[in-house]
């Protein structure tokens, strides 16, 4: 099933953004920004969290999150130990509200209109594990640029 395989990734990428978030040897560095780089790790991790618990802890799972997008890259100094606490909430959200979705409704049509048009709930899902993962490379090269 594919909502099993979705599951397993959006945990594993989610392990390897804490695995990332840990490994700053300065915490400060989690929110510096230099010339070109001008979203922090921090700031792109409480965006992860905060996509992931909209679009599928709220909609899948019915979690009553509500969304503040423009704190996720405004909001400065969260302390690592909430930014980790926060990233094990998401894990345990994602799990359970993907746990909840019925492989036949993965055709349905996603119920928010994201894009230009509708989408399939499988189509946004694999979307948004892209989403994950391209951020989370920008963490690691940002960890390794500026985390000297």
């Amino acid at each position: 099933m594919l909502t099993d395989t979705l599951r397993q990734i959006f945990k594993r990428d989610l392990q390897k953004l804490k695995i990332e978030i840990e490994a700053y040897k300065d915490e400060s560095n989690l929110w510096a920004i230099d010339r070109s780089v001008t979203n922090s790790a921090g700031n792109l991790c409480l965006h992860l969290i905060g996509n992931l618990n909209h679009f599928i802890g709220a909609e899948f799972g019915k979690t009553g999150f509500v969304r503040d997008r423009p704190l996720e890259f405004s909001d400065k100094d969260v302390p690592r130990e909430i930014l980790i606490q926060k990233i094990n909430e998401t894990i345990d959200v994602v799990d359970l509200s993907l746990g909840k979705i019925p492989e036949e409704k993965l055709q349905e049509e996603y119920p928010i209109i994201v894009f230009t048009e509708p989408m399939s709930n499988e189509y946004f899902l694999i979307h948004l594990a892209a989403h994950l993962s391209y951020h989370l490379g920008q963490i690691n090269y940002h960890r390794r640029l500026l985390d000297c």
